[in-house]
């Protein structure tokens, strides 16, 4: 180990930062930060310990054995002469020196003879291996903080979630277990061990979403340990490439490709890190006070008059820097905005999590410049930082019940669940035992997993509420742009909203690539549609959304049903034709599915979020809406989950000082 600690610290030596500072032209003095940097060597403790390591374990076979033979024969004078030539004299007796006793200059000068030899070329392996095993682990290795000291130095950022994620795709059995420990979670062995990964936190969480994202964020800053599982990856502004293709088929669910059993609804559903939040068109309507009322009094939830619920729609508007208005916008929204004024209707600007500046298309493929606040930049982050796990790709199964012996009226109390990994390195299942269990995998998904685990009550997966669209376009060529500058896929998404008379159905304008767009129009013939395409960046597309009345149900993940009620048809046509009078002027959301009832008979889980079968057992998405909200829905669903998250917290408390009695 000394030979190779002489070697990484040749190759990443300890230099002068002032020195160094000034020669590069610089009059400012160093920062203490670029002071630590220059002053860090590569023989600090533990890298040459985690060079070694990580040779013997990634390296191949031939490699490794290269580099074992080379720092035995350096540990000895005569070998450190057959290697490093006239280098090795020294003025002394025996006039010869081992390499780990020269200058640092000395061995420098070797390292970079040995990158340049081509006659005995093993050494020349030997030099390309080590230092690139030695700067690998320098510039990525972290402390109990998940920081490494030089990331400051040298302008680098960690990705928003780095310290508290864990990606299954890039892990295998052993590395699996490695990565739980390093991220501090508790994992048992004992009987199971062979079957499954057994893993202990206080709170475990499916999905990473609106509901997922808000409930962690609350519960780990109130102290409590949480594990938190995405089925989807974890992307960041450098990842996403706004191309249309891999995008959906990365960060949607089935690929963006799901339909109704009958194919007569398409559904959009976030697959990934954030969840929804991530890909949504960065609406950000606060529920309507009607709305409130009708789930407050018809429904008998009054949580949702509640001042708590009202101050959870402004902690949460704060925490996703929402804006009210918007500065330049885009070739759709000015259509929209035109038309309406044109026929004297009234048009509103719509808030948005991003700022008032912010022109970007392509929020719904991962915003690229960072501007839009989801759940994966904020909650999630917030969630990260008071100690909060996230594991990536991977899918729960089923529940885990057992006999409740506390409170009778519930016979099953929820302990945790058993997930899987969908990486296939990873043969073992993961158990996670939780003194509360949180199901946050929305709408489509929440429903499916409450069924398998067991659960009975006949109000799980029905009254799937869809916000139903009704698409319109109108083109508008390049000749007549006039204030209509622009292309369709450049601007904010929605920027501008018509709130049609009747209350239950809005005007917005859409996000759609070439691909979705070309799935959705009429075809009439091949030459049609090519026709039709080559206008594609010249057409607006307008959407009618309505606030169903009808309902659906999803009782198996990926079967859904979905029934139209004739007023929501009704309601439907009319937006349809005024948005297509509002063009002419110019020149689907899911929630519900295991709503809150007052009672097990009008409900799947109560007011609190809590399932009326089994204590411990909490939804936390947007499944628990009462009814359609009629906007969009993101406020809603992240202030209903910040309240139920409030509750579970309480919950926690009384959990744990029932114990310590």
């Amino acid at each position: 180990m000394e030979v190779l600690s002489a070697m990484c610290e040749a190759l990443i030596p300890c230099l002068s930062a002032g020195e160094l500072h000034a020669s590069n032209g610089k009059e400012e003095p160093p920062s203490k930060d670029l002071h630590a940097f220059y002053l860090a060597s590569g023989s600090q403790s533990p890298i040459p310990d985690e060079v070694a390591e990580t040779m013997v374990k990634r390296g191949q076979k031939e490699g490794t054995f290269a580099v074992k033979i080379v720092l035995w024969i350096l540990a000895f004078r005569l070998g450190t002469l057959v290697l490093c030539g006239s280098l090795s004299f020294c003025g002394e007796f025996p006039y010869i020196s081992r390499f780990s006793d020269m200058s640092v200059e000395r061995r420098e000068k070797i390292l970079k003879r040995w990158s340049r030899e081509r006659v005995f070329i093993p050494l020349r392996m030997v030099f390309l291996l080590v230092r690139i095993v030695c700067h690998y682990i320098f510039y990525s290795m972290t402390d109990e903080n998940s920081d490494n000291p030089s990331w400051k130095a040298i302008g680098y950022k960690q990705r928003p979630l780095h310290k508290g994620i864990i990606e299954t795709r890039l892990l295998k059995d052993s590395s699996f277990l490695s990565a739980l420990f390093d991220k501090g979670l508790k994992v048992n062995g004992g009987r199971l061990q062979d079957v499954y990964t057994v893993v202990d936190c206080d709170a475990v969480i499916v999905g990473s979403g609106c509901g997922g994202a808000v409930a962690a964020a609350v519960l780990a800053s109130s102290g409590y340990r949480v594990l938190v599982l995405e089925k989807g990856e974890y992307f960041t502004t450098g990842d996403y490439t706004s191309l249309e293709g891999p995008s959906a088929d990365q960060m949607y669910e089935s690929g963006a490709i799901m339909a109704t059993v009958d194919a007569r609804v398409m559904i959009l559903a976030g697959s990934t890190v954030g969840g929804g939040s991530t890909v949504n068109w960065s609406a950000c309507i606060k529920t309507p006070d009607h709305v409130l009322r009708e789930w407050a009094q018809e429904q008998r939830l009054p949580m949702f008059q509640n001042l708590d619920y009202y101050s959870a729609m402004a902690i949460v508007s704060e925490r996703l820097g929402v804006t009210d208005g918007c500065l330049e916008e885009g070739f759709q929204n000015k259509v929209l905005r035109k038309g309406c004024q044109n026929l004297g209707f009234e048009v509103d600007y719509v808030p948005r999590n991003s700022s008032e500046n912010h022109y970007c298309g392509s929020c719904f493929y991962g915003c690229r410049n960072g501007d839009k606040r989801g759940a994966d930049t904020t909650w999630l982050v917030d969630a990260v930082e008071h100690g909060a796990v996230i594991l990536t790709g991977c899918k729960a199964e089923k529940f885990i019940f057992e006999s409740n012996q506390k409170e009778k009226k519930k016979e099953k109390k929820c302990v945790g669940l058993v997930a899987r990994a969908l990486n296939r390195d990873i043969s073992n299942r993961i158990m996670i035992k939780a003194k509360v269990t949180i199901s946050a995998g929305g709408s489509l998904l929440t429903p499916p997993l409450m069924l398998a685990s067991g659960l009975k009550n006949p109000n799980i997966g029905k009254n799937l509420h869809l916000h139903p669209v009704s698409l319109v376009w109108g083109y508008f060529p390049e000749s007549m742009a006039g204030e209509l500058k622009g292309k369709k896929h450049e601007g904010g998404i929605i920027t501008s909203v018509h709130k049609v008379r009747n209350g239950r159905v809005i005007i917005e304008s859409s996000a759609m690539g070439p691909a979705a767009f070309s799935s959705l129009v009429p075809w009439v013939s091949g030459e049609d549609m090519k026709e039709r395409m080559m206008r594609y960046s010249r057409t607006a597309h307008l959407f009618a959304l309505v606030r169903d009345r009808g309902s659906g149900t999803v009782k198996e993940e990926g079967r859904i049903t979905y029934t139209f009620d004739s007023k929501d048809k009704e309601e439907l046509r009319e937006g349809t034709r005024k948005a297509l009078r509002i063009l002419v002027a110019a020149g689907a959301e899911e929630m519900g599915s295991c709503k809150m009832g007052e009672n097990e008979e009008e409900g799947g889980v109560d007011e609190r979020g809590e399932s009326w079968e089994a204590e411990g057992l909490f939804v936390c998405d947007g499944s628990v809406l009462p009814s359609a909200v009629g906007v969009n829905p993101m406020i809603t669903i992240q202030s209903t989950a910040y309240c139920i998250a409030k509750g579970i917290v309480n919950y926690l408390s009384k959990e744990l000082n029932a114990k310590e009695d």
